[in-house]
């Protein structure tokens, strides 16, 4: 299948490189290609240069983002920043009509200026736009009619979203939330051939709020277990 990931950071690579690995035809899409290729530094995240990166990874195709959303047969990975997704999103809407949009970012903004900040290893926890009565899901969904939208992915690491067994053995649990239940069929399908067992649809994107808002819990397990340490979280029932 001719699969495309909007990103270029960590989780972004995290779903190419395995997407690529289970044989389908990976289309990735960035703001700009030439521009990504022509990085030399590290992201803000330490990962290396993408076209360093990309070079170890023959037969994956760089493309704008609506190049790489038009490649793909039915199914869309959005890594783009939060902050940043619905406006890209929105701009090649076109090339994502009648698709899956498979959507995992988070709605941090960075460096807020609070009353109470909570300090973090790597400064202040960024604070969540929208929140409690809205999510990025949902606006996704508002900004691209004709694009059926699932939230997913959202509440692991995209390393671990890809490869489930190396928590645990694979004993945790992964959500999927939207309006189209041939699109949540589709990610389902995509979770099941990553190794995932126990996939809960939480029903409509209203949920996605919940997966959204979880992810300021998931940083708090994950200090309190030591920063880097990977982790699932399980629905016992």
């Amino acid at each position: 299948m001719k699969i495309a990931v909007l990103g270029t950071g960590g989780g972004a690579r995290a779903h190419i490189a395995r997407l690529a690995g289970l044989g389908h035809e990976v289309f990735v899409g960035t703001r700009d290609p030439q521009a990504t290729l022509a990085r030399t530094e590290p992201d803000m995240m330490g990962n290396p240069p993408f076209g360093t990166w990309l070079d170890g990874h023959p037969g994956v195709t760089l493309l704008t983002f609506g190049e790489a959303a038009a490649a793909a047969d039915e199914v869309v990975i959005n890594g783009i920043d939060g902050r940043s997704a619905v406006a890209a999103l929105a701009a090649v809407s076109g090339s994502l009509a009648g698709k899956t949009l498979i959507d995992y970012a988070v709605p941090y903004v960075y460096n807020p200026d609070l009353e109470h900040p909570w300090p973090t290893p790597w400064g202040v926890m960024p604070k969540m736009e929208p929140c409690d009565t809205d999510s990025l899901g949902e606006q996704i969904q508002r900004a691209l009619p004709q694009t059926k939208v699932v939230k997913s992915f959202v509440t692991q690491e995209q390393e671990t979203v890809v490869d489930p067994k190396a928590v645990g053995g694979g004993a945790h649990t992964m959500f999927v939330a939207g309006e189209h239940a041939d699109a949540k069929q589709h990610a389902v399908d995509l979770l099941t051939a990553y190794g995932w067992e126990d996939v809960l649809d939480l029903g409509p994107l209203v949920s996605a709020r919940g997966m959204e808002m979880y992810a300021t819990l998931h940083s708090a397990i994950g200090f309190a277990l030591g920063f880097g340490t990977h982790f699932g979280i399980k629905v016992v029932r």
